[in-house]
């Protein structure tokens, strides 16, 4: 019983990292590229991809059904660095560097699985 009061302690003082993630599907070099304020959300995505339960894109859902879950990967490309700073805006700093990242892979259409 200790260890399980060690894992959940563990778990909280873990820090919790924002940023913006792709997930690629190796056999077309599609893309999907995301963003999230904690990562271990990802987790959570892959699960729902799993289980056919991811609706925020059906056309990933429907490829990660026909080419299986060994076919993609998901990779973190930037960790947001958070400031001290008391006008510092998690939200608006998050959609800046998805946007930078969407700009710099163009992960739209033939491409990828995001919308222009």
């Amino acid at each position: 019983m200790d260890r399980k009061k060690e894992l959940k302690q563990q778990f909280k003082e873990t820090s919790v990292e924002a940023g913006v993630y792709q997930i690629k599907n190796t056999i077309n070099n599609k893309i999907l590229v995301g963003s999230t304020k904690n990562f271990k959300t990802l987790n959570g995505i892959k699960f729902m991809l799993e289980t056919n339960g991811y609706t925020t894109n059906k056309e990933l859902q429907k490829e990660w059904d026909q080419y299986g879950k060994d076919a993609f990967m998901i990779d973190i490309l930037e960790k947001m660095e958070k400031k001290d700073d008391p006008y510092f805006n998690e939200k608006e700093a998050l959609l800046a560097l998805e946007e930078k990242w969407l700009e710099k892979l163009q992960p739209f259409g033939e491409r990828g699985y995001n919308e222009e």
